[in-house]
């Protein structure tokens, strides 16, 4: 490495001396570096800072953050390779310590200062970071107010580690380009994707674990609706069967919540400071959950509540200590570095992919090869869907092209609008009761792939273990137990009785006289067998949990989710019985 790419925060990784090279031959006004999240932004944006200082190209540095705690994380990492950062700067002082390089404010710091910032910027030959550029879209004060201040910077290197925001708000000093369909895209300097980080060992994979179940629920007209996690169900549907499974008076969370704690057991035996992280969606969630969990493992979590001073000391003390568990609501989701990290929960209702991402980034920086992080998360088919696209590379679009040869473009854009909102449909209390839940291991997903409640627990419980398995090994297990469960049916299908109807192609005179989709006669029975279920329920008292045991332990079989027709049926039979019985 030459003198000019030599860092003070120690040896480059690959990714970032390209960048720096590629930075210090453009010598752009603007540029953006797109790097996943646990990759190193921090590293790389503070060494082009050093460089431009120490050549004068610059004299005052300004760092821009999402949060509070974000600008402290910053100050400390500049410290450490000779920049010192004030954390404490505001516009109301206006002025800072000339022992400072520069400063380290927050985006409503930069609403509520805009020209304190500007002022500032017009003094100095200023090097201004946007750390997680996305931000800057959240409104169009936020916008409106960086463009303001940080128009006359000598140079701007925006930052972000996640896919851009959903909405058509373009973002300050970023470029955007036509594709070949004419909508305006992010044009990103240099890149560096989860995937590419993967393969070079920068980053941890991330084993997702899904748990079903069943829900019951009480509506606003007094009807009680029970429903599977993982059912094709309607929008409002899956929001009420999600918020009753992240009901702390539920089975669901103690249950999901005592699998992870097993899970952290296991990594801590390889990794004694191994943590894990509850990302919950209030406060009143996040108490209950911390509540739970010291139940479990026996130790009182840290409980992180909201974005103050305070708050950012409990964070750095459990990044620094060997405890087990963190219970935060939504504020360690971003740039918040605790790279001890490893086991993770996600209890919230926010489903934007930017989020989903940005929880995921907590749990990805890698300290040794062979470590595999684990995030245990509700079958819900929009968070099954970003934990299998989590190598894709996103642009911001402004505008989505609508062709009128597409008849689905209508209903793409209200799908589109409904995404943006942060969490699900909005419920009054009074609307809605949860009554009962329970949770059943349903799938792992890996490497973009899915892998079904096959999986035994012995198998489930040293998968991810670091330095047990490599990723593409974890990776091949599932497809091979995959491929064998494949087989294993398949051979059931050829010894069944003489009996079974054998379907061949364009024979449509052998099919069921029954001709419905098999998903949708699936959906038929699970939903008459909960009712039923449910109807029980009412009649002796049972938990609806322990019904489905029964009716398991009498008919054989794999959870609902799982079973088939024939054994839906069966269990259907089996409790109109016993209804037939008592009367």
């Amino acid at each position: 490495m030459s003198d000019e790419q030599e860092s003070p925060w120690g040896p480059l990784r690959a990714w970032q001396r390209e960048a720096l090279e590629r930075y210090l031959a453009a010598k752009p006004r603007d540029f953006l570096a797109v790097a996943t999240p646990g990759a190193g932004k921090t590293t790389f944006a503070l060494t082009v800072a050093a460089h431009l200082l120490a050549r004068r190209v610059v004299e005052r540095v300004i760092v821009v953050t999402p949060t509070e705690h974000l600008k402290r994380q910053w100050a400390e990492a500049a410290h450490r390779g000779g920049i010192a950062l004030d954390p404490t700067f505001s516009g109301r002082k206006g002025r800072t310590s000339r022992d400072f390089d520069g400063v380290a404010v927050t985006y409503a710091g930069v609403a509520a200062s805009t020209l304190a910032l500007r002022v500032r910027c017009e003094r100095f030959k200023t090097f201004v970071i946007l750390d997680e550029i996305h931000h800057a879209g959240d409104s169009l004060t936020w916008g409106e107010a960086v463009r303001e201040a940080f128009e006359p910077a000598t140079r701007r290197l925006c930052l972000t580690g996640t896919p851009f925001r959903s909405d058509a708000n373009p973002i300050p000093f970023v470029t955007y380009v036509e594709d070949e369909e004419g909508v305006p895209r992010s044009a990103a300097d240099y890149s560096y994707g989860y995937g590419e980080a993967l393969a070079d060992g920068v980053v941890r994979p991330v084993l997702f674990l899904a748990y079903s179940g069943d829900m019951r629920w009480r509506t606003s007209a007094g009807e009680e609706v029970a429903a599977r996690l993982g059912e094709p169900l309607s929008k409002d549907m899956i929001a009420q069967a999600w918020r009753t499974a992240l009901d702390p008076s539920g089975d669901w969370i103690p249950a999901v919540l005592r699998a992870a704690d097993t899970r952290l057991t296991e990594v801590r035996r390889d990794v004694p400071d191994a943590g894990g992280l509850v990302i919950a969606t209030d406060q009143e969630s996040a108490r209950a959950y911390a509540k739970i969990l010291r139940q479990i493992s026996g130790e009182r979590p840290t409980l992180v509540l909201s974005d103050e001073p305070s708050a950012s000391k409990r964070i750095a003390t459990f990044a620094a200590d060997k405890s087990r568990w963190m219970v935060a609501v939504k504020m360690v989701s971003e740039g918040v570095d605790v790279p001890r990290l490893a086991v993770g929960v996600y209890a919230t209702a926010t489903q934007t992919p930017l989020f989903f991402a940005q929880a995921v980034g907590r749990f990805v920086r890698a300290r040794r090869r062979g470590e595999t992080a684990s995030l245990f998360l509700p079958t819900i088919p929009v968070l099954l869907r970003y934990a299998a696209e989590m190598e894709v590379v996103r642009d911001h679009a402004l505008r989505k092209p609508v062709s009128a040869e597409d008849p689905f473009a209508p209903e793409d854009a209200l799908l589109a609008r409904a995404e943006r909102t942060e969490s699900t449909p909005d419920m009054p209390e009074q609307r809605f009761q949860a009554l009962e839940s329970e949770a059943t291991f349903d799938r792992v997903v890996f490497d973009g792939n899915e892998f079904g409640g096959e999986l035994g627990e012995d198998e489930r419980e040293f998968l991810g273990i670091p330095g047990l398995l490599e990723p593409h090994q974890v990776a091949e297990l599932l497809r091979r137990r995959r491929q064998a469960t494949a087989q294993e049916a398949a051979r059931k299908r050829t010894t069944a009785t003489p009996e079974t109807p054998v379907v061949t192609p364009g024979r449509t005179e052998e099919r069921s006289a029954d001709d419905t989709a098999t998903y949708q006669r699936l959906g038929v029975l699970r939903r008459e067998l909960n009712s039923l279920v449910a109807a029980w329920h009412h009649r002796t008292g049972q938990p609806h949990a322990a019904i489905h045991a029964e009716l398991r332990r009498v008919c054989g079989g794999p959870p609902a989710i799982q079973a088939s027709a024939e054994q839906l049926q069966a269990r259907i039979d089996t409790i109109r019985a016993w209804a037939t019985a008592r009367r």
